[in-house]
């Protein structure tokens, strides 16, 4: 309901979603067809989404390979690249609030009713427990790789969250967690713009919504 039947064509701008083929253990960039399935494919997080069959491979979270994936907007027409890592330096002390679940009506309650739905289809059960401590490690893991692929390719502005902000299940805090990305890339990027001096001095957008 919230992407509908959208091509990734039809976009206003670039996109690739990046899935990992764990069958070939290659990282695949999805750049044509339905916006909806290529989604589908790049966020199949092991062991909490079942993998997602697509153009003959079986598919996966491209996290796996590639946490932060600067190399497929290389040969787009950018200004600058601003890369997003939520695989940043653990916050030792959260001082975010806890907030109740969302309605069931908002977007993030959207998204945790099509997170159940997807988990359903899915025959092995998850223990939260054990779910927790998997993501600790694939976080980890992640946090290393991402460190690589940005060393190979630095991006000209970065923003890190940290990775302990919250756990792989809490959907209920995605406007909570999203407000955070906001206001932590509203702070460094005017600031890294201004170190960069007027050939950086690129528009960003339009302002938050609010």
């Amino acid at each position: 309901d919230l992407i509908g039947d959208v091509a990734i064509a039809a976009l206003l701008v670039c996109f690739t979603a990046v899935a990992t083929n764990i069958e070939t253990g290659r990282e695949v960039w999805l750049t044509r067809g339905p916006l909806l399935e290529a989604i589908r494919a790049s966020i199949a997080i092991p062991v909490l989404f079942p993998p997602y069959r697509l153009n003959g491979g079986l598919l996966v979270d491209g996290g796996i390979l590639n946490p932060v994936p600067i190399a497929p907007t290389l040969g787009d027409d950018t200004d600058l690249t601003i890369a997003i890592n939520v695989s940043g330096q653990v916050q030792l002390a959260a001082d975010a609030p806890e907030i109740p679940p969302d309605s069931a009506d908002s977007e993030s309650g959207y998204l945790r009713r099509a997170v159940n739905n997807l988990r359903k289809r899915s025959a092995v059960p998850v223990s939260w427990q054990m779910l927790d401590i998997a993501t600790q490690a694939f976080d980890a893991m992640q946090s290393t790789i991402a460190r690589q692929k940005m060393a190979a390719y630095p991006p000209d502005i970065l923003v890190e969250i940290p990775r302990n902000l919250c756990r792989i299940h809490e959907f209920h805090r995605a406007a909570e967690l999203i407000e955070v990305g906001y206001r932590m890339a509203a702070e460094i990027i005017p600031r890294e713009l201004d170190r960069a001096g007027p050939r950086r001095q690129a528009p960003l957008g339009p302002s938050h919504p609010g």
